[in-house]
């Protein structure tokens, strides 16, 4: 596969994967050198270290959320991580979600994203019935935005209605308390199955002494008020005094250790097997911009095992594949769109990453199909939409669009998506967008998202603002509009970015697309902690 062009595919999608790890690495850095260190100062782990330190050694660990509130907050001096560390890794053999508070960043202080991130979290785990544990470290609202993150129903509040929602579904939660845990953060350890507290940094209350002393003139420093021995020999509060953080999270991973293990429900699993063509390979197939053609196949056969792929309806809208294979060694049911010009079964050229009327219908049985036979769903995107036009109105896109959708939205088997190349308009919904419940959406750094393509978006931008222009009697020069154009497509761009996604948590992050296997397969194990209880119907569209 070595040509001149495999090689500049390599290399621009190499340059992408360094770009991620070097804003990985940077994210990883929370706070700041200073502000670590005053937290070692205390004794205290940081956020990083104590997952590290909690996870079984070697094992993986998949996070959530890593960029989110991206290049946010920056008059408040930033979020990185929206301040939380969030992911599914392993304790004592078991598979679990571990947040993090990170107090580095603003002492753990929850910004807007931080709730969305901490409800993403708690999703996945409602999802999934899969375990929780959290590592307590914050100061509470971040009050010069308190009105963005308090009152609404998605907001902060929604954290401890959840804490209750999972306690009555037996979903395990675990709490260590390791620094401050203020006003109604208090509630979530509390409202956790266990909770246990960090002799001399841990500290849970209504309110802190300062508050106190303002609101009842009494004084108290804040260890006599919510410390450790307080709460675990006077108030009761808390289960388990830890000395430190390590033995704090021995603690948990001992707890873990004597737990049983889950009703599992059931996905198909074997040995698992290595593709037989080489995944990185991915990087000089995919190509260096977002416009030129390629086979999706070539991908599929990366990311299965054995490159084994059965596929369905294979000479029937072809611009959607569908068919069966593995992923360490889960079955699973892949839909992806196929960027390649192809013939239609009317001998008509198809556009490559466009759903037509046949490839909808096709791409909606085969979903039914894997419903059936209780199969996870893998959509692997590169769309650019439905196909429009007067041939494909009167061929009932709308309709075969819409049984698409329905199936799609009606699927009761876990679905996981991959943002491969272009995500427009309806083809992110009917490819199973952020909209449709995956259990975990991830982008690859070539990822581009967006209700349309750049260049026709800011056309479509540019008339309007240069009618508007004009409509106020202003001169619309070529030179106007050259620099007109050049801004809006700069700003467009700018938000269609994999990154720009992931700051608002559209999707769960951006990988290396080496990584998908890992994503999938460990995203199907979550799954099947929760067996499939409700039928599935696909509703007023059958046929």
């Amino acid at each position: 596969m070595m040509d001149i062009e495999f090689n500049k595919n390599e290399d621009v999608n190499k340059q992408l994967v360094a770009d991620l790890k070097n804003r990985f690495k940077k994210v990883q850095e929370g706070g700041g050198e200073k502000n670590a260190a005053k937290q070692k100062e205390k004794g205290k782990m940081l956020a990083r270290e104590r997952i590290a330190n909690l996870i079984d050694p070697q094992s993986n660990f998949i996070e959530i959320g890593v960029f989110a509130a991206d290049k946010m907050y920056e008059e408040h001096g930033g979020c990185p991580s929206a301040g939380v560390i969030a992911g599914i890794g392993y304790v004592s053999g078991k598979q679990c979600m571990i947040v993090a508070n990170d107090a580095t960043v603003k002492a753990g202080a929850w910004f807007p994203m931080t709730a969305k991130k901490n409800l993403r979290a708690q999703e996945i785990c409602i999802e999934n019935k899969l375990p929780i544990i959290y590592l307590v470290d914050s100061a509470g609202v971040y009050l010069p935005m308190q009105d963005e993150i308090f009152p609404d129903k998605e907001h902060f509040g929604r954290i401890f209605r959840n804490n209750a929602v999972m306690s009555s579904m037996g979903i395990l939660q675990i709490a260590a308390i390791m620094g401050s845990c203020v006003a109604g953060g208090a509630y979530l350890p509390i409202m956790s199955d266990e909770a246990m507290i960090v002799d001399g940094t841990g500290s849970v209350f209504l309110a802190g002494s300062y508050l106190v002393k303002s609101a009842i003139g009494e004084d108290i420093d804040n260890e006599s008020l919510g410390g450790a021995t307080m709460h675990c020999e006077i108030s009761g509060v808390t289960d388990y005094k830890h000395e430190n953080d390590a033995a704090c999270l021995k603690a948990i991973r001992n707890i873990f250790s004597k737990t049983a293990d889950y009703t599992k429900a059931g996905f198909n699993r074997v040995a698992a097997k290595a593709p037989a063509k080489d995944p990185k390979e991915i990087y000089g197939i995919l190509p260096d911009n977002r416009e030129k053609p390629y086979d999706m196949l070539e991908i599929i056969h990366r990311l299965v095992d054995e490159s084994d792929f059965e596929q369905y309806k294979e000479k029937y809208g072809q611009t959607i594949i569908c068919g069966l294979g593995r992923i360490d060694g889960w079955a699973v049911g892949i839909v992806a769109n196929q960027r390649t010009v192809v013939k239609s079964k009317k001998g008509e050229m198809q556009f490559g990453g466009v759903i037509y009327s046949d490839s909808a219908d096709k791409a909606a049985r085969f979903i039914m199909n894997c419903n059936q036979k209780k199969i996870p769903l893998v959509f692997l995107q590169d769309v650019t939409g439905f196909m429009v036009g007067s041939r494909s109105e009167q061929g009932g896109i709308i309709k075969d669009g819409a049984k698409m959708v329905n199936a799609v939205a009606n699927s009761v088997v876990p679905k996981f998506t991959i943002v491969i190349g272009n995500s427009y308009g309806a083809g992110n919904y009917a490819m199973c967008g952020k909209a449709y419940d995956p259990r975990l959406i991830y982008a690859w750094p070539s990822a581009k998202i967006a209700v349309m393509g750049g260049s026709q978006a800011a056309k479509v931008l540019l008339q309007i603002q240069s009618a508007t222009l004009k409509a106020k009697g202003e001169l619309v020069t070529p030179e106007v509009e050259a620099a007109l154009l050049k801004k809006i497509t700069d700003s467009y761009t700018a938000q269609t970015t994999p990154y720009y996604a992931a700051a608002r948590m559209w999707v769960d992050g951006v990988i290396d697309p080496l990584e998908t296997r890992k994503v999938i397969s460990m995203g199907i194990e979550a799954a099947n902690h929760a067996a499939i209880e409700k039928a599935f119907n696909v509703g007023i569209i059958q046929t």
